[in-house]
């Protein structure tokens, strides 16, 4: 049985965004930092940092936010960057202000380009967010298209060969699902990531893509009843599909 690692109290607390280690000393000293239901007032005690941690602890009547590693869903709305490097509005603001200030940090795992919505994961597990966005992990992810012009008909079979070169780029694409929905509307499963690459894929034909919304990524869905701008937790036991 592996034994579940330890943590300082005032650094646990610090790292999870709670404040500085000045400002988690005064939660303590005020006495709203309680493990089942006893108040702790020790900042150098260690505790085990155990997966019932969070249902255990409490601060300030809240349950202690998860420690890492911690991995979300988030419903990427229009309009949006996923970079704290671009300008404007970015997914990290859609999250809670202490979110923000964790250590580790939570980073998306890849990107959706300010026009794209859909499915969006966040991590600060990076032995995970480097598993899924490995080359050699092929994890597919599929992209709603909604087209400036109707599909001629041979795409399908452009994008399932493999020889599909891009503009500016020295290497085919990998074989890519199309399943056309409409005239204008497709789902298009790819398993690379290269910048821009479902419109450029479309551009490549002739087409321009109005509309993209990435609803899945492996098997893991986007979930109907989460809104755009919302996020939830991604439990461990739902990491799986990613890979199938």
């Amino acid at each position: 049985m592996t034994k579940a690692p330890t943590a300082r109290l005032d650094r646990l607390l610090a790292n999870l965004g709670y404040g500085s280690r000045r400002e988690v000393q005064t939660l303590i000293d005020l006495g709203v930092v309680l493990l089942d239901g006893a108040p702790l007032d020790d900042p150098g005690q260690r505790l085990a940092v155990t997966a019932d941690l969070s249902a255990r602890m409490t601060i300030e009547g809240a349950p202690l936010d998860p420690p890492p590693p911690l991995t979300l869903i988030l419903h990427k709305p229009l309009g949006v960057v996923c970079s704290h490097k671009e300008a404007g509005r970015n997914v990290y603001e859609l999250l809670p202000a202490r979110w923000r200030r964790r250590n580790p940090v939570l980073s998306t795992i890849g990107r959706l380009d300010v026009d794209t919505t859909g499915l969006l994961l966040l991590t600060d597990d990076g032995g995970f967010l480097h598993r899924v966005i490995s080359p050699k992990a092929h994890v597919a992810k599929r992209y709603l298209a909604t087209l400036d012009r109707p599909l001629q008909g041979n795409e399908a079979a452009l994008f399932a060969s493999g020889e599909l070169m891009l503009e500016g780029e020295t290497a085919p694409l990998r074989p890519a699902v199309l399943e056309p929905l409409s005239a204008t509307t497709a789902h298009l499963t790819i398993v690379e990531g290269r910048y821009h690459q479902v419109r450029r894929m479309f551009a490549a034909v002739g087409n321009h893509v109005v509309g993209l919304h990435r609803d899945r990524i492996g098997a893991l869905d986007l979930p109907a009843d989460l809104d755009p701008g919302r996020h939830r937790i991604l439990k461990p036991e739902e990491q799986a599909p990613l890979f199938a």
